[in-house]
Parts: structure tokens; C-alpha cells; sequence
């Protein structure tokens, strides 16, 4: 352990009773606790605008048994704690906020089983999702869960995280059939069971999804997965205008089509990917298309989303022919967000996302255009539309607090649009910090059942402590 009064990187704890759970953590696990600031600073953000707030030590824990020691000691020093996967949330959700321990999993990343003839495993929460897909491959078995960033499958449960398959296969909420978890007072308890439905008492696995660490450490995860398709086909389509490559998606749904993924980008959108990652795709609303299944039902599946595209102004499927080709656009779409950024180098983004009825998608999108269209901020549009989740990456400067109220309330003014559309604020990003008071509105009474779960399983407030609830 790095004595904090002999290195001028590392500053006083924030936490009072820091030094004394650290000197105890020592004791137990040595140089994996880890004191620098360079390593705290790491654990102190994730992909979000929000400031850094350091930990005030990193502990790097290998078990469940390890997970309960810690949770356990910081229930004794009452020191807060927060857990950490691959540091990819975008809503603020790993700021120590009132400093105390970061607990690491990403060293739990163990695929403890599979079981083919069920088609569903168990992992440890640090291991990713792409780490997963790559064990599976020679089985015939995938994860569909892909939200683009490599993100621990820990993190996606504790988000309820989707992406880019949702449309098809649902969101980690429809996937994850059990779960180990360490309780605030460091009981281990078992959630679910690997059978496909169950009555059996409160939905406990439910309640730990997206629950962003405050009521618990994920320690184990059983999953379902899903036969790798016999045949894939992608292919991009442009349209004339915003409001007629929407209609498409929201007529595909309507139709029934069981698309892999159909994913929306608007012109803004397309050109910062094009500039980013050197595609030549149309710099007009695109859609980005996906159709799996046996050849037959691919083939008819193409049929009705062509016919469709031609009637709302498409102008043509351009297809991925090989599976490098269908790789590489995939690779341009997830790095969307990446790309916006690259529109004003240097600034920051705000990146925020919400969902709506697919009925009141082409609305909701068409004014968050007509507002972005009156603001000084770029703010590309691209999203999972096929189940009405969309995205905005507004890129502001960080220094300028004109800039940054302005992004704030274009987020904000997004959030209460698609909630009076019957939608959500966020439809997989999270709350987080950023959207404790939309989650106050958007769940009205249910926020204190909300707060009385909170505090009946963590009634010191140690678990993630600042998230979800506005103080």
C-alpha cells in the first residue's frame, strides 16, 4: 500500500474514516489496494461529462467471499462504497462522490459454466461481453447484449443495459435468469434460478437490474444465450428526410418484422462517422439495417423492409457482403459517439438517450431536431429506434458555463419530451447523477417505495451513495 503523506500525487482522504478501513484493508489484501492517483482518478469517472471524484483507495478483489470481506469492513468503518466494472457508464455512475472504497471486479472474470443443451452460462461479473462471445463461438451459442462499448456484464446488469440487438432480443433485464449478490451487510444471496420462468416470491433478480450498485455488489451471473443465426445480412439505407427514415422503422415494427437490429443516424450523425472512421456512407438520415434467421426468413424479411424503404423515399439497400464488411459497419455505427466528439476537438460530450412508444417515435425525434436545429451546440442524433430508444451526443465546452447550461437543458428538455409522450428518460444509460430529478418525475410516488427499499437493505447509505435519488 502507497502511504498517501508521503507522495504529494496523492491527497488527503476525503472520507474520515479512510485511514483506518484502508490500514485494515492492507492487513487483508496488500498491493491490491492501490493508493495512486492515477489509478484513482481512473476509477473516479466513466464516459459521462461529469467531474472526476476520486476514491480514496482502489481495492482489486478476486472472489465473492473477498467481495463480502469488504463490504463487511466498510459496513464496520461506515465508509462508503462503490463498485467498478470497465468504467463505461455514461451517466455519472462511479464518482465516489463523497470519496471511500472503489471496488474493482474486472479481475473476476471467469466463464464458471456453460450449458449448451440450455442454452445459458454463468459468469463472473468482470468478465465482457465480447470476452464472452469469443468463448462461446466453437459452441454454436452467442450474448446478443451489445451496447457498444466494451463494458463488463457486472456493469450491464447493474445499468440494464441493451444496445443494439434490444430490438430483437431484449435488454439485460430479459436476459439475466439468476444472480449472486453481496448485500450492504455483507450476506451473499442467491437471486433466480436457471429455469426459464418462476412464481416464486419477489422478483429479487429484477430488482438488482439497474440498480446501479446501490443495493448491492453482483458477483455471479447466469445467462440465457441464443443460437449463433444460420444466415446474417446487413445493409444501409439513406432516406430524403429525418421524418421519412423514421416512418420506416415505426411501418417495419408495425408489420412485425423481426429485425436483428435497425438502427437510425441523422445527417450530422453520418457525417461526423464518415470524418471519424473514413466511410463513404450517404450523408443523409441513414438507416443502419440487420436481418438474421434461416435463409428463407431472411430473404422474406428483406423483402417487406425493401418494399417499405421504397415507399417511404429509400433510396436502396447498400449491402455488407462479407462478414468483414458487416463488421466494419457495425464498428462505424458503435463509434457514433466517439465520432461526434471529434466535430468540436477538445470539448466534452453530454451524452444522454431516452425512449418512447414506437407510435410517438417520429414525433419525439422530429422535435428534438427542430430544437437542436435553433441551438449553437452540435448535437448528432442516432439510436436503437426500432424499440423508440434514440440518443443525442451534445458536444459542449466544458470551460464555457453558457455552453454547459445550454447542454443541460437540452437534456433536460429531451428527458420531459419523451416523458410527455408516454416514455422514459433514459431507455439504457441510466440515472446515474445526471438524471436523479427526471427519475423524480418521471416515477411521481414510486420514488419513496424506491427510497424505503434503499434504505431497508442499506439503511447507512454506504452502497454507491448519491446515485439515483436527488438528496
Amino acid at each position: 500500500m502507497t502511504d498517501p503523506s508521503s507522495s504529494p500525487a496523492s491527497p488527503a482522504y476525503r472520507h474520515p474514516a479512510a485511514e483506518a478501513a484502508i490500514a485494515e484493508l492492507s492487513g487483508l489484501f496488500g498491493e491490491r489496494v492501490v493508493l495512486s492517483q492515477s489509478v484513482r482518478a481512473h476509477h473516479g469517472h466513466g464516459e459521462s461529462f461529469h467531474a472526476t471524484q476520486l476514491p480514496d483507495a482502489v481495492v482489486f478483489v478476486e472472489s465473492t467471499a473477498e467481495v463480502a470481506e469488504v463490504v463487511r469492513l466498510c459496513g464496520r468503518h461506515r465508509i462508503p462504497l462503490v463498485p467498478f466494472g470497465a468504467g463505461s457508464s455514461m451517466e455519472g455512475q462511479v464518482q465516489a462522490v463523497e470519496g471511500g472504497i472503489c471496488v474493482d471486479l474486472s479481475r473476476m472474470d471467469k466463464v464458471l459454466a456453460v450449458r449448451a443443451e440450455d442454452m445459458d452460462c454463468t459468469v463472473q461479473p468482470g468478465v465482457t461481453r465480447q470476452a464472452l462471445n469469443a468463448f462461446l463461438r466453437d459452441q454454436g451459442l452467442f450474448f446478443p447484449i451489445d451496447p457498444g462499448a466494451e463494458a463488463t456484464l457486472g456493469g450491464m446488469a447493474s445499468t440494464r443495459a441493451s444496445g443494439t440487438n434490444a430490438v430483437r432480443y431484449g435488454t439485460m433485464r430479459d436476459v439475466v435468469l439468476a444472480m449472486e449478490v453481496v448485500l450492504p451487510d455483507g450476506r451473499i444471496i442467491r437471486t433466480g434460478s436457471r429455469a426459464r420462468k418462476s412464481s416464486a416470491g419477489y422478483d429479487l433478480t429484477r430488482l438488482m437490474i439497474g440498480a446501479e450498485g446501490t443495493l448491492g455488489v453482483i458477483t455471479e451471473l447466469t445467462l440465457r444465450l441464443f443460437p449463433i443465426p444460420e444466415k446474417v445480412a446487413a445493409a444501409v439505407c439513406a432516406f430524403p428526410d429525418l421524418e421519412s427514415a423514421v416512418s420506416c422503422v415505426v411501418a417495419t415494427q408495425q408489420c412485425g418484422v423481426t429485425m436483428s437490429r435497425i438502427e437510425f443516424a441523422d445527417t450530422a450523425q453520418v457525417a461526423a462517422i464518415n470524418a471519424y472512421c473514413k466511410t463513404r456512407f450517404p450523408e443523409s438520415p441513414v438507416l443502419f439495417l440487420e436481418f438474421a434467421g434461416s435463409p428463407q426468413a431472411v430473404e422474406a424479411e428483406i423483402s417487406i423492409v425493401r418494399s417499405l424503404a421504397d415507399e417511404f423515399g429509400g433510396g436502396g439497400f447498400d449491402w455488407a457482403e462479407t462478414e468483414e464488411a458487416r463488421r466494419e459497419l457495425w464498428h462505424a455505427r458503435h463509434m457514433a459517439a466517439y465520432a461526434a466528439l471529434q466535430v468540436r476537438p477538445g470539448c466534452k460530450g453530454l451524452p444522454t438517450d431516452v425512449c418512447v412508444p414506437i407510435s410517438r417515435l417520429v414525433d419525439c425525434i422530429a422535435e428534438t431536431h427542430k430544437e437542436l436545429e435553433a441551438s449553437p451546440l452540435p448535437a448528432p442524433i442516432v439510436g436503437h429506434v426500432g424499440d423508440g430508444n434514440f440518443h443525442l451526443m451534445i458536444v459542449f465546452n466544458p470551460d464555457d458555463p453558457v455552453e454547459l447550461a445550454e447542454a443541460e437543458r437540452l437534456d433536460r428538455s429531451l428527458g420531459l419530451r419523451a416523458l410527455a409522450m408516454g416514455g422514459t428518460c433514459t431507455g439504457e444509460h441510466g440515472i446515474g447523477l445526471g438524471k436523479r430529478g427526471l427519475l423524480a418525475r418521471e416515477v411521481g410516488e414510486a420514488l419513496e417505495v424506491m427510497r424505503t427499499i434503499k434504505g431497508a437493505l442499506d439503511p447507512f447509505n454506504l452502497m454507491n451513495p448519491g446515485k439515483l435519488f436527488l438528496e
